[in-house]
């Protein structure tokens, strides 16, 4: 079982007393990597056509910004200070980041974003700026001055490929070493500059804007209503003013478009696909082994199964959702399935026909792996 990287406060105390609220250091909030990446690592991962990834650089007091994929040659250019590579996603590619990301989940799923990882020798950094999100930010070998401010003023640097703050004024100071972290609130202004060579590990949430949920929720009303009737006017008039719009045609129409309407579970329903949709640079693999379902079976019972580490799967009281879609599941398999949801795995086991035909169904999509074999 792993526990929040919270220190010595519970999960309550942190929800009540600074989740968007204040911020919140850490010292030693993890000490223990079973993975720690080289520049190598990242930047190989960089020059990946599935990985989002940034090269960002100041130079003479002007950013820059170029996104991924690179070309390796690209990295052999850098200087020696003033530069950060960010990989964003990195709970998709390595499993560890993956389960510290999910240290996080006492926050509800459906707020977890990724982990991203950014490194940067000294000097390195990308301006003062601010964030629409929670925000955690673990460093990860070196050091790191933080500085943050609750300034109202979040003007921003015009032209800038970066949004960097046109005025920072920063309030408090720290300087983070390997294990630290440190948590703000939206739209808390920060500054990080490296002192050292290091890494950065943010792990952010997921804050739509009403804007973006209001245009997601009509594309969805879009593919799932269904309205009768077409338009009539038995009782037209003839008109002497023909491009004129006619009142009573505005009102007829007024009247069709009525019919769409939506209630708490329609929304339930939006939600639960539109916040499993894979981003649109995530693509799922067919299994490397091709196992048939009564091989897979067996599988399950030796070594059970976990969830591919880009899979996102949520629940409802009634529904079971998998990577933007619903899974067609026996309602007896809910619990179970609400697990894995959960847990993200499944331990070995015996399970009923039912459940292996939903998880045989995810595991030919790519959706999950036996337990062995998980990516």
């Amino acid at each position: 079982m792993s526990y929040p990287p919270l220190g010595n406060i519970t999960p309550q105390q942190f929800l009540a007393e600074y989740w968007q609220k204040k911020p919140l250091l850490i010292r030693q909030a993890v000490t223990q990597f079973d993975w720690l990446p080289s520049l190598g690592d990242l930047t190989d991962l960089a020059c990946q056509d599935d990985v989002e990834s940034r090269l960002v650089e100041v130079k003479a007091g002007k950013w820059s910004c170029e996104s991924g994929p690179f070309r390796p040659s690209r990295f052999k250019k850098l200087g020696n200070a003033d530069w950060t590579v960010l990989v964003q996603n990195m709970n998709h590619h390595v499993p560890f980041c993956a389960e510290l990301l999910y240290r996080f989940d006492f926050i509800p799923h459906v707020r977890l974003d990724d982990l991203m990882i950014s490194w940067a020798p000294a000097g390195g950094g990308v301006g003062p700026h601010f964030d629409s999100y929670d925000v955690f930010l673990l460093q990860v070998g070196g050091k790191k001055r933080w500085r943050i401010s609750s300034q109202t003023d979040l003007a921003l640097v015009p032209d800038s490929p970066l949004k960097v703050l046109q005025r920072f004024e920063p309030e408090q100071e720290w300087v983070l070493e390997h294990g630290d972290m440190l948590y703000l609130p939206p739209k808390y202004a920060h500054e990080g500059v490296s002192l050292e060579e290091g890494m950065t590990w943010s792990v952010g949430f997921r804050a739509p804007t009403a804007q973006e949920l209001g245009g997601a929720f009509l594309d969805y009303l879009r593919d799932h209503i269904e309205l009768d009737g077409m338009y009539r006017d038995p009782d037209l008039a003839a008109t002497s003013n023909p491009a004129r719009l006619p009142d009573d045609f505005v009102a007829r129409v007024q009247t069709m478009l009525q019919g769409i309407q939506w209630d708490k579970d329609t929304v339930a329903d939006f939600v639960g696909r539109y916040f499993s949709e894979p981003k649109s640079h995530v693509f799922y693999d067919s299994p490397q082994d091709d196992l048939d379902e009564a091989a897979f079976a067996r599988q399950l019972a030796k070594h059970g199964v976990m969830l591919d580490l880009k899979t996102v799967m949520l629940f409802d009281d009634a529904h079971i959702y998998i990577n933007g879609d619903t899974l067609d599941a026996d309602p007896a398999c809910h619990g179970q399935l609400r697990q894995l949801a959960n847990e993200r795995r499944l331990p070995a086991g015996q399970y009923s026909a039912a459940l292996l035909d939903a998880l045989f169904d995810c595991y030919e999509c790519g959706y999950l792996h036996p337990g062995s074999t998980a990516a």
